[in-house]
């Protein structure tokens, strides 16, 4: 089955490490979001099976596109991407109802942990 994951991250660098670390493991349906704006587009339009968001962005924060996301979409998975300082940020987005979190810097093992216990 293909899926098709939405990485919504203001640092090309974070959306490039991921897409890589995506297509070497199999997923190669992979949509790019600068802002949380752009990314509750992005979900409107291909409706992604996964969604992995940055907390930090300019213009719309991760936390607010998630609640966005979720409005639109109860069931929809996302799972959050931060730095380690940011255990209070994901604590708040799993209560909100993100599945797990990422943290950079990223071992490509745990990220494919992360994204294929959320596909199922």
């Amino acid at each position: 089955m293909t899926y098709t994951i939405l990485i919504a991250d203001d640092a090309l660098f974070t959306r490039i490490m991921l897409r890589n670390i995506l297509s070497q493991n199999g997923f190669n349906a992979v949509i790019e979001a600068e802002t949380g704006t752009e990314a509750i587009w992005a979900y409107e339009r291909w409706k992604p099976d996964l969604v992995i968001m940055d907390i930090n962005m300019p213009e719309m924060d991760g936390m607010t596109a998630v609640t966005n996301i979720l409005s639109l979409d109860p069931k929809a998975k996302i799972v959050i991407c931060s730095a380690l300082g940011e255990r209070q940020l994901m604590v708040e987005a799993l209560e909100q109802g993100v599945l797990d979190f990422i943290t950079k810097p990223f071992q490509p093992d745990k990220v494919m942990d992360v994204v294929n216990k959320a596909l199922t």
